[in-house]
């Protein structure tokens, strides 16, 4: 006969005294307030740990006695009042330290549309660096007081959870999220109904649960679409973060892009500015486009120029794989209805998101339907501005409307509490005003033997969580008792002198995680050093379906059981934000290892680095202009045309030599042997040149002061009536008459002149129709630089209106000029250029036409 089983929860009573402690469980704010996290730890530690740091469930789980005694402990209840009232008084009111330059327009309100978020590990609906750049950029908006309101997708499964097998194969462990442990909330209507949303996919109209998120000040709006009314097909649709095929793929971003417009709408929220975080979320546009066309009647050219005007769109990679591309047929079949909605055929539909191929590209759609565009870090934009050329032809790369915003991090939520702690007795508000660009010197302050005694307090309890970790692991997969202690032996308490060095990140395979080992035998020599012990310490995860990714995974498990590294090469698994913070606080070195100018940004190095960890790390992404001469380590980059094999090899090579002749010797080098005092001297500069130049704080602001406050300016511009129609039928107009446009010169092409005498350069031009006020003629003043033209000044070339009306007839030519009087002598070179202008682009060289004479 069969048992069945019953199960039983019983819930511990909170004390009224402290039941505002549910109320912290409820706003992630505890993500980045450590006093918050304390008031749950204190309570039970080791409960705190198996709940995952999950402040809900720990409420749930806790022994109801804790609470009471907690509830009767003078000093535990002023600590949570004190906490309490902060907690509400910051969520009720502006923050006092944003300044006057973070001001916008007022109504200015900004939805941001990502398809993850980042913010903890108690709250899993993220991938990697994505989704913890998008919480980052939260919690900064919601510390700087910004109008703002996030929008994304609520995953009930979430990205995997990673173990490694004896055989060294990750294993991807899946379970859905209890959203009742969950820091989110269904949302409601005032008769208590639940608010739902649909959205037309195929031939189905998709039911969309929405959920609200606390993220301090701000609210994020959660889409669901596993509702009891759907069918299961399409219940399963939000089921799993980047999971299933391309057609799954495409219906969760229809449902995050047009679902996340219809969600705001529904709830009576008006964005005035709309940033779209990468192209998952570029439906958006359509859906936007949609409602203008029914609201005021506009057609479609006139309502994207409106959209567009108010719409920031950032990139944030290089990788093909980053851009989502959509075939013909799937686009046909699950967004067909939109193609006839906006009027448009399947050719014109395609075309929006026509790039390098014939497929549908998100990251096209995105950059036609906006007219702000970022990259993340100074190469990355100029990688951007190349790859995305194609929408720009006749514009020089560096030119073009595609700019950068370096990412940042938010400092709060890496920031180790043992550095916060030390900075705080010294310094009352020291972390509150990160949104600066220059150094925060306040390091200069802390003695050199107080920062090391901090750091190694750091150090010592990762090399505890690690030893526990590596012995969790290889016990579960049946390793003896005598193989686990010497994989463990140098992280021991006995050996915590040793030098840590850290790589933990995607294990995507430009980020070439086995780079050193191309040289094996000198990597073995290095780390088996008996006087100077190095360890590296290894872990990230790779996408399920990157077999490349999950073969680096396995080497790295194979080498870390070879003789000579054993102990010395440590994997290992279960890659969360909880493990990276651990991480990028104790290791002594972080090291970064990327094929330029792949990486975009690589902001585990700023993690690293604001807690005094220095980098070692080839000059892409930030590092590159991180990087001082005094704040760490830095690789230039071999040719990234040459052979790929031989580049790899050089590197490693590189990276070597750097640790060999320099990064070694400054650990081991010791004032008074006590302290490595270059070491020192370099985590300290670490620190000062990272901890506000890249923090969220910055990158929140400078996206403010520049697409943000452009865009709200544009669209408010543009919005008005007849402008945008205008607007679209001056592009019209220009894109059929510049194939006919001609340009010649016809001043005397003088080559030589005295200094300060002037000459005069005029061009004649056949408008073909165009009117001398829809152009702009330009004298590019430069010079040639590593085979490159580098412009460095520019003169326009005025239009002469002719004596006699006669002089000028209708569809004839007309002259501009202009004097110039060169100013400095030497070899000048200088080119002439006509291009389309009106005063209301957003960018001038938005149209992508220019002719070069």
């Amino acid at each position: 006969m069969p048992i069945t089983e019953f199960n039983l929860e019983v819930k511990p009573k909170i004390p009224e005294a402290i039941e505002g402690l549910k109320e912290l469980s409820e706003n992630l704010l505890y993500s980045w307030h450590g006093s918050i996290r304390e008031l749950f730890i204190t309570l039970d530690p080791a409960l705190w740990v198996s709940c995952q740091h999950n402040p809900k469930l720990f409420l749930r789980r806790v022994d109801e006695e804790l609470l009471i005694s907690a509830s009767k402990d003078p000093e535990y209840l002023q600590r949570y009042q004190d906490i309490l009232h902060w907690s509400r008084d910051y969520c009720a009111s502006d923050p006092e330290d944003t300044s006057p330059g973070c001001s916008l327009p007022d109504q200015t309100l900004i939805a941001y549309f990502c398809a993850e978020f980042g913010f903890h590990e108690s709250f899993p609906i993220y991938s990697g660096g994505l989704g913890i750049l998008a919480g980052d950029h939260c919690k900064a908006a919601s510390d700087m007081g910004i109008p703002f309101v996030a929008v994304g997708l609520l995953y009930h499964e979430g990205y995997f959870t990673q173990t490694i097998d004896a055989q060294g194969h990750q294993i991807c462990h899946y379970s859905s999220q209890s959203f009742v442990d969950s820091p989110i909330s269904e949302l409601r209507d005032d008769a208590g109904n639940e608010i739902s949303i649909s959205v037309p996919i195929g031939n189905d109209e998709v039911v969309v649960k929405l959920w609200k998120v606390s993220v301090g000040r701000i609210q994020l709006i959660l889409l669901d679409s596993d509702v009891s009314c759907n069918s299961l097909d399409n219940r399963s649709i939000t089921r799993q973060l980047y999971g299933g095929d391309h057609s799954m793929r495409l219906q969760q971003e229809l449902i995050l892009g047009v679902g996340g417009v219809r969600a705001l709408a529904v709830l009576g929220i008006k964005p005035t500015v709309w940033h779209i975080n990468e192209g998952h979320a570029a439906f958006s546009i359509f859906q936007r486009i949609l409602e203008l066309m029914t609201q005021q009647t506009l057609g479609f050219d006139a309502a994207l120029e409106q959209i567009a005007a108010a719409t920031v769109f950032t990139i944030h990679t290089p990788i093909a794989a980053g851009h989502d591309r959509f075939d013909r047929q799937l686009i046909e079949h699950f967004a067909g209805r939109y193609i006839g909605d906006l009027g448009l055929d399947i050719d014109q539909f395609m075309a929006l998101g026509e790039a390098a191929d014939d497929q549908f590209n998100m990251t096209a759609l995105a950059l036609r339907g906006s007219r702000f565009h970022n990259a993340v870090s100074r190469i990355h934009g100029g990688v951007a501005a190349r790859m995305e050329q194609y929408l720009w032809p006749q514009i020089p790369a560096d030119e073009n409307p595609i700019t950068y915003i370096t990412n940042g991090i938010h400092v709060e939520s890496f920031l180790h509490k043992r550095w916060r702690r030390l900075f705080d007795s010294h310094f009352s508000d020291c972390r509150h005003h990160l949104d600066q660009s220059g150094d925060w010197n306040y390091v200069d302050h802390i003695d050199d033997e107080t920062w090391w005694t901090t750091h190694c307090e750091i150090k010592k309890s990762l090399l505890l969580e690690i030893e526990q970790r590596l012995r969790t692991q290889h016990q579960r997969n049946g390793l003896s008792e005598a193989l686990i202690e010497r994989c463990s032996h140098y992280v021991a308490e006995t050996h915590s002198d040793i030098l840590l060095i850290g790589f933990a990140r995607r294990f995507a395979t430009y980020k070439r995680a086995g780079l050193l080992f191309l040289e094996v035998e000198r990597l073995a020599a290095l780390v088996s050093n008996p006087d100077r012990p190095v360890v590296f310490v290894f872990a990230g995860k790779a996408h399920p379906s990157d077999d490349a990714g999950k073969q680096l995974i396995k080497l790295l498990y194979e080498r870390s059981l070879q003789p000579e590294f054993i102990g010395r090469i440590i994997l290992l698994e279960g890659y969360d934000i909880a493990q990276a913070r651990m991480l990028v606080a104790g290791c002594d070195i972080w090291l970064n290892t990327p094929e330029y100018p792949l990486e975009a940004c690589g902001t585990s190095g700023q993690k690293a680095a604001v807690n005094g960890v220095v980098n070692l790390s080839i000059r892409d992404g930030w590092w590159d202009e991180g990087y001082n001469g005094k704040n760490g380590w830095a690789l230039s980059p071999h040719d990234p045309d040459c052979d790929p094999g031989y580049r790899d090899r050089q590197e490693a090579i590189d990276f070597l030599n750097i640790l060999e002749s320099q990064v070694i010797p400054a650990w081991w080098e010791r004032e008074n042997n006590v302290y490595p005092a270059r070491w020192v001297a370099m985590s300290k500069a670490s620190m000062s040149s990272t901890m506000a130049k890249f923090s969220a704080q910055r990158m929140v602001r400078d996206y403010v002061e520049t697409p943000y406050l452009s865009a709200a300016q544009q669209g408010a511009r543009i919005e008005k009536p007849g402008v945008a129609t205008a607007l679209a039928d001056w592009k019209r107009r220009v894109a059929a008459l510049w194939p006919g446009v001609k340009a010649q010169r016809i001043d005397s092409r003088t080559s030589e002149v005295e200094i300060r005498e002037s000459i005069t350069l005029s061009l004649r031009v056949n408008l073909n129709g165009l009117d001398s006020s829809d152009i702009v003629v330009e004298c590019i003043l430069g010079k040639f630089f590593q085979g490159q033209f580098v412009s460095e000044s520019c003169i326009k070339l005025g239009f002469q209106i002719p004596e006699h009306d006669d002089d000028h007839e209708e569809g004839g030519d007309d002259l501009f000029s202009v004097d110039w009087k060169p100013s400095e002598c030497g070899l000048k070179q200088y080119r002439l250029r006509v291009y389309p202008y009106h005063e209301l682009l957003s960018h001038p060289l938005e149209t992508g036409c220019m002719l070069w004479v």
